[in-house]
């Protein structure tokens, strides 16, 4: 084994980010991407560890970002630089509901009266309405991706990429003896023309966690019943089940012990709602880690997302006071809910 081998390896997509946020405030051409969220709801809980970050980026992407987030305490050396430049702007606008807008970024910069950033002209929603079954995106996670000393690890997480990286990489990290491996899918397989992917997908998985909106356009046709869902995705060979829904809070389904349980979100101030979900996923997999218990898992996620969206860096919720993620740890503790 390597002796630098990371504990937790994290796999997504890492972003430029454009966001304007609830109170009128705009982040412009910033680092994002979910990764970074899922890496600090990692390290909320366990300081110490450098979670392994595996993302593909262009050599466009701004190099001292990634020195950053090494700074950060995370492991960048599965960043892989490829010798071209690869489109990574992210934009999402967020109304005073907090309601997610990804297009049209025009409209709404005039909406609020400011200035249009020339570093958006020509900008595309990234989001494919459906993912290929066939053709890799340059986002996409090779085997060849993977740095020899990630392959010690035995816990990772995938956040939301594409349906062929969350199709194939799960079987490379089995072989390599991975035990833990979560889930939280994209958008864009998340839908009924993917229905008889879905079984395979999430075959051996010890945790799927969609959001209620993914949930539901998968299951459109077949059942309006969340509980229902969860179980048919357990059915296939998934241990945990978790669909996730935001300040209402997360449904979790033990396949194993057949158990249903609600477990709240925690009640903080919302500064930028984006990353909750994948604070949560991080949250959850060093919860699960530490206790092997799906509901203690799930009220680590969701004090790591409630201390993520205060702030507007995705590393935020590691700034925050010593002991508050504990406490609220302990006043959400008693809010769990058997059904």
């Amino acid at each position: 084994m390597f002796p630098d081998t990371p504990r937790y390896l994290v796999a997504g997509v890492l972003r430029r980010q454009y966001c304007l946020l609830p109170d009128g405030r705009a982040i412009l051409d910033a680092p994002g991407g979910n990764l970074l969220y899922a890496a600090a709801g990692i390290k909320l809980w366990e300081s110490e560890t450098r979670p392994g970050l595996i993302a593909r980026v262009g050599e466009d992407y701004p190099r001292i970002w990634i020195d950053s987030f090494n700074r950060r305490g995370v492991d960048v050396r599965g960043i892989r630089i490829l010798p071209e430049a690869i489109d990574l702007r992210y934009f999402v606008a967020y109304d005073e509901r907090r309601n997610r807008h990804l297009d049209d970024p025009v409209t709404h910069f005039a909406r609020r009266e400011l200035s249009f950033p020339r570093a958006l002209l020509g900008y595309r929603n990234p989001f494919p309405n459906l993912d290929s079954r066939t053709n890799l995106l340059p986002v996409s996670i090779r085997q060849a991706d993977l740095p020899e000393a990630y392959l010690d690890a035995t816990t990772a997480h995938l956040c939301p990429i594409d349906y062929l990286t969350h199709s194939m990489l799960p079987a490379v990290l089995r072989q390599a003896g991975f035990t833990t491996i979560t889930v939280d899918p994209s958008p864009a397989y998340m839908n009924s023309s993917f229905w008889n992917h879905i079984p395979a997908l999430v075959n051996g998985l010890t945790a799927f966690m969609p959001s209620e909106e993914e949930a539901r356009a998968l299951f459109q046709g077949r059942t309006d019943d969340l509980w229902e869902m969860a179980e048919t995705l357990a059915s296939y060979g998934c241990e945990i089940v978790v669909i996730k829904r935001g300040q209402v809070g997360q449904l979790v389904y033990d396949g194993g012990a057949k158990k249903r349980y609600e477990v709240p979100a925690y009640n903080s101030n919302v500064v930028d709602p984006g990353g909750a979900g994948d604070a949560f996923c991080g949250g959850f997999l060093a919860g699960f880690r530490q206790f092997y218990d799906p509901v203690e898992a799930a009220l680590y996620g969701s004090i790591s997302a409630s201390m993520t969206v205060e702030g507007s860096d995705p590393f935020y919720a590691l700034d925050a006071l010593p002991g508050l993620a504990e406490a609220r740890l302990e006043s959400l503790r008693f809010a769990v809910h058997r059904v």
